[in-house]
């Protein structure tokens, strides 16, 4: 255990909810490493995936627990940078999600305004927002302001690694887990690879479920072009991350270029770069990861940016945290399922999952704030014990 002291989010799901308790300040802040094996590894490079723990405790000693989240890399110095920099600004201020994130991100840009930044900021903001919820006693779909029942998920895979057989194989257990939605990698070094693998998969999941395909920012714009207009030939539903997230020009030319729907953002990481992208009219989709901008206090703002412009959103992983968001949005939002890689099934909860799937559908067991708390067993040997006097 590592302890420290030391935008605008008027963009709510609810009306006159908060992101903290009342004018109690922060007093402490704490943080935990943890690395949580993948029981299907996501290639040969990503066999785990680590999280650090953020627990916050407040002025009238209520707590509240959140998460920053990185597959391989930015573990280490997301903790550092919660210990240190994001500890030393918040001790003493409001523990209040909405009005402290701004300041905060205003302060740690000069260290760079995405990236490390806003994924290490997410543990404190999620820590925030948990806090609330318990406070108010309900879960957090609720304290946005619950605006769904369920919300529909579907089946993803990080699978360009699988033979064709495991992809097919794959495929049948989403048919017969009943979704209507799935999606697969592409970008294989030969096309024909890719279109004899997308073939096999829309044979196996029949012409009426919807089929995305993802290449993970794998192809220059003119292997995009050719690639994507010979797989449109399978009925795509989206194609997601064609291009390197950051090529803005890029994304703009071959929206021109193509008919098949873009759907991006899991590596955009403030809601400046999500305006940029949409204004332009370059993303059809877009797909914030809650942890990677920041928390839930600029996905808000970046699904109401969305919301505007008539630009459809699906939360990026993190199943048990996207779901409940989702469920608080205004509109139908997709929910992905990686196969194997929710906190439940990895075995990293301490306490049984705030959200339950059923077949294509997910629903919230009402489990106060982000009912997200993790297994001890997880924690990193590796992490550092530093310990500094409360402010």
């Amino acid at each position: 255990m590592t302890t420290a002291a030391g935008p605008n989010s008027s963009a709510r799901a609810g009306a006159g909810v908060g992101g903290g308790g009342g004018d109690a300040t922060i007093r402490r802040v704490a943080t935990r490493g943890m690395r949580v094996p993948l029981l299907r590894p996501w290639g040969t490079d990503v066999r785990e995936l680590s999280l650090v723990e953020v627990v916050v405790e407040d002025s009238d000693g209520a707590t509240g627990y959140g998460f920053s989240w990185t597959p391989t890399i930015g573990a280490a110095a997301v903790q550092a940078h919660l210990d240190h920099d994001i500890a030393a600004f918040a001790i003493g201020r409001e523990a209040d999600a909405t009005t402290l994130w701004a300041p905060l991100w205003r302060h740690l840009h000069e260290g760079g305004g995405g990236g490390i930044t806003t994924i290490a900021m997410a543990g404190l903001d999620l820590a925030l927002w948990d806090l609330a919820a318990r406070r108010a006693g309900v879960c957090i779909t609720d304290h946005l302001g619950r605006r769904h029942d369920s919300a529909t998920v579907y089946g993803s895979g990080v699978n360009l690694h699988y033979p064709i057989d495991e992809l097919v194989a794959q495929a049948a257990r989403w048919v017969d887990a009943g979704f209507d939605a799935v999606k697969v990698k592409v970008g294989s070094p030969d096309l024909a690879d890719d279109k004899r693998r997308i073939s096999a998969v829309r044979d196996v999941i029949g012409p009426d479920r919807r089929l995305m395909i993802d290449a993970n920012q794998r192809w220059t714009l003119e292997q995009a072009e050719r690639a994507i207009g010979e797989l449109a030939a399978f009925d795509l539903a989206w194609i997601e991350e064609p291009l390197r997230a950051d090529d803005l020009a890029a994304h703009v030319a071959l929206r021109g270029r193509i008919d098949v729907p873009i759907a991006l953002g899991e590596n955009l990481y403030t809601r400046y770069r999500f305006a940029e992208f949409i204004e332009a009219g370059a993303v059809d989709l877009v797909q914030p990861n809650i942890v990677r901008v920041g928390g839930i206090t600029p996905f808000l703002e970046i699904a109401q940016l969305a919301s505007r412009r008539g630009v459809d959103l699906a939360p990026h992983l993190l199943l048990e945290l996207s779901a409940q968001l989702a469920l608080a949005l205004p509109g139908e939002h997709l929910v992905e399922s990686v196969e194997d890689a929710s906190f439940e099934a990895l075995g990293a909860l301490a306490a049984p999952s705030p959200v339950q799937v059923a077949g294509a559908t997910v629903y919230t067991t009402g489990q106060p704030g982000l009912g997200l708390r993790f297994t001890d067993d997880r924690t990193d040997a590796a992490a550092s014990a530093h310990r500094t006097e409360e402010a």
